[in-house]
């Protein structure tokens, strides 16, 4: 029987995510505590986003949601408590910022909030909160025409990976003499259990309770997973092995490893640990 097996949101793009027993679905994704996946984004001196990419000691900003504030710790620096609620629209300072081809407006947070961020990544950076009045969607041409909306993700409200994927590709590296890596280098949102390796890329749907997800684009892997959050330094990179059965060339060829999904229906509706999935193979 195919089960969720784990849930995890990520409040700030490219930091260390929160492991849930429950979220809220939205069509933007996870939601906790009204609080949705990627709600909050790093930007430079110019508004584009930092990832993990180029600032790979992001890994070790380490959230957690308390009930006022989001509190934030990294090493070597003193705690931060940043405010859940929105500013008052006399107080709201915005920003025009850009992820990917994308530029939205958002919430410029204060003054101490981009010392402690440009400290600690040693750049002159600032933390941005997604403005209600901002929209981005899903690629239309990958969602079949669904308006899916989404934050601060890369592209995509959610990012679903099966644990037997994993397994296999742990399997490859320990038979190199390689150490198996954990789920968390490659970020998903949802992992579901009890499926074989790589079923995710044939999934026409899966159905947890009420709700109906798509997958609907392989994700094409960066550097990132190279990254151990442990240290926020790049380690030894898996696509190397990845790169010997997973290109794809539904996406030009990228090295995937996981599938990005939209919700069809469900909003509102409470994911749960251990909740079975039905899947609707595509073929």
């Amino acid at each position: 029987m195919a089960t969720l097996t784990e849930l995890n949101f990520y409040p700030i793009k490219s930091c260390a995510g929160i492991a849930l027993q429950e979220a809220t679905l939205t069509a933007a994704g996870l939601m906790s505590e009204q609080i949705y996946d990627r709600e909050w984004m790093v930007v430079d001196a110019q508004g584009g986003f930092m990832t993990q990419r180029s600032h790979p000691k992001m890994a070790l900003i380490v959230p957690r949601l308390k009930s006022e504030t989001l509190e934030l710790r990294a090493p070597g620096m003193l705690r931060l408590e940043i405010p859940l609620g929105l500013p008052h629209p006399e107080d709201e300072r915005t920003l025009q910022v850009r992820v990917w081809n994308d530029t939205v407006k958002a919430y410029d947070c204060d003054e101490t909030t981009a010392a402690w961020f440009s400290n600690f990544l040693g750049v002159p950076c600032r933390l941005v909160r997604f403005h209600p009045e901002a929209r981005r969607i899903a690629s239309t041409k990958w969602t079949g025409g669904v308006e899916a909306p989404t934050l601060f993700s890369d592209g995509y409200p959610m990012l679903v990976i099966s644990e037997a994927s994993l397994g296999d590709l742990n399997a490859k590296l320990k038979a190199q003499g390689r150490e198996a890596l954990p789920m968390q280098r490659f970020r998903p949102n949802i992992v579901i259990g009890g499926v074989e390796a790589f079923d995710e890329d044939y999934m026409e749907s899966f159905r947890v309770g009420n709700a109906t997800f798509k997958p609907v684009k392989p994700c094409a892997r960066c550097p990132i997973p190279s990254v151990d959050p442990t240290t926020g330094e790049f380690g030894p990179d898996p696509l190397d092995i990845l790169r010997t059965y997973r290109a794809n060339p539904k996406v030009d060829g990228g090295i995937t490893f996981g599938m990005n999904a939209i919700l069809l229906e469900g909003e509102g509706q409470l994911l749960r640990l251990g909740q079975e999935v039905e899947v609707n193979l595509a073929f």
